[in-house]
């Protein structure tokens, strides 16, 4: 990769301070777990453009992106606990996604898209559009790794779309040629968790306002206030001290919405799961531990009738 990727990774991840830092550095985390995961002789899914994301940015060059790198293998309690957890998420919304549209939702749209590959190497059926929507300086990053890649072009139609969820973001997808009138398969894959309670009732609100019939709707949400013996868990710990990511600093504190109850409300149907039971389908991925930083999380996926 070029200097200018590693300028572009710099500004956005070392160069920022607070939140935006830290959901930079969470962005790669994710992208290192795919990595990690690619390699595997079992992958629960693959991304052969992540470890180029980790590797191009300063701050995460030398984290492991195969688990040769990985001493303590699934028993590490960051790229192995942690990062097979964000494995299963991936394999779970890849398959959501890849549903949809097989059965005719012809729009998707990455709500806080980060360094998601999700455009480029899944399967898709032809003309759908992928809208990846993310603050400038992700996207931006994101492009360079990609050029520097010689990409091809991807199947879908890909459009990048430069918002703040913090602000009314739906203007910029619109005007990317978003349309509402059509079934869209949305996607928060890791959003809500960062998002104060007033910005995710008003993106939710976004979303409904936004869907046609047929439309859905998939994110990750964490239930209730976790113990201090929770807060004390190793994959905490580990991910704070190692790779400088506190991710119980990054978890807005406020009560969460019941947003399964407001899309049921707004007249959709919902279902909530355990990241376990996705292990058990899929047969591989974290089983639950004693005081399990996992416990307190859903996948939530919702459908409009």
């Amino acid at each position: 990769m070029g200097s200018d990727v590693n300028a572009g990774v710099r500004a956005n991840v070392e160069g920022s301070t607070g939140v935006n830092a830290g959901v930079g550095l969470t962005a790669l985390l994710v992208a290192a777990a795919r990595a990690i995961e690619t390699h595997r002789p079992d992958p629960l899914a693959r991304d052969p453009y992540a470890e180029h994301f980790v590797r191009a940015a300063p701050a995460s060059a030398h984290w492991p992106v195969h688990p040769r790198d990985v001493p303590g293998g699934d028993a590490d309690p960051l790229w192995g606990r942690l990062g097979r957890y964000f494995a299963l998420r991936t394999r779970a919304l890849d398959d959501q996604l890849l549903r949809a549209a097989h059965l005719g939702t012809r729009q998707v749209v990455l709500l806080g898209a980060g360094l998601d590959a999700r455009a480029l190497r899944l399967d898709w059926p032809p003309g759908r559009t992928v809208f990846e929507v993310d603050r400038p300086e992700v996207l931006a990053f994101k492009q360079r790794v990609l050029d520097g890649l010689g990409t091809p072009p991807a199947a879908p139609h890909r459009v990048a779309v430069e918002a703040d969820f913090r602000t009314d973001w739906s203007p910029a997808l619109t005007a990317a040629g978003f349309r509402p009138d059509l079934p869209t398969a949305w996607l928060a894959e890791g959003l809500l968790l960062y998002l104060p309670g007033a910005a995710e009732r008003e993106l939710v609100a976004a979303v409904d306002r936004f869907s046609a019939p047929g439309s859905t709707l998939a994110y990750e949400a964490k239930l209730g206030v976790e113990s201090a013996a929770v807060r004390d868990n190793p994959v905490y710990t580990a991910t704070r001290e190692r790779i400088g990511v506190d991710l119980l600093a990054l978890f807005d504190s406020e009560p969460r919405p019941d947003t399964p109850a407001d899309l049921t409300a707004r007249g959709w149907t919902t279902a909530v799961h355990t990241p376990f039971e996705f292990t058990r389908h899929y047969g591989r991925g974290p089983l639950p531990g004693p005081n399990d930083t996992l416990a307190a999380n859903r996948w939530v996926f919702a459908a409009r009738p």
